[in-house]
């Protein structure tokens, strides 16, 4: 059974999380020869202000 977990900045359209979750579960049911409904995906969602590269605060970019 994968659990995949993704974090990413807030932002990103209902349809946009759609898409992604049908692309990464039809990857790992290929890749893992699973059945798609053993696939869990867990979307984190992160304020930019909580998320820093290289020392900046992605709401300061």
């Amino acid at each position: 059974m994968p659990i995949v977990q993704i974090d990413m900045l807030e932002g990103r359209s209902l349809e946009q999380k759609r898409e992604m979750v049908k692309k990464v579960t039809e990857a790992i049911v290929e890749t893992a020869k699973c059945p798609p409904e053993a696939v869990t995906i867990v979307l984190r969602e992160a304020p930019t202000q909580h998320i820093a590269k290289a020392g900046v605060l992605a709401s300061d970019k």
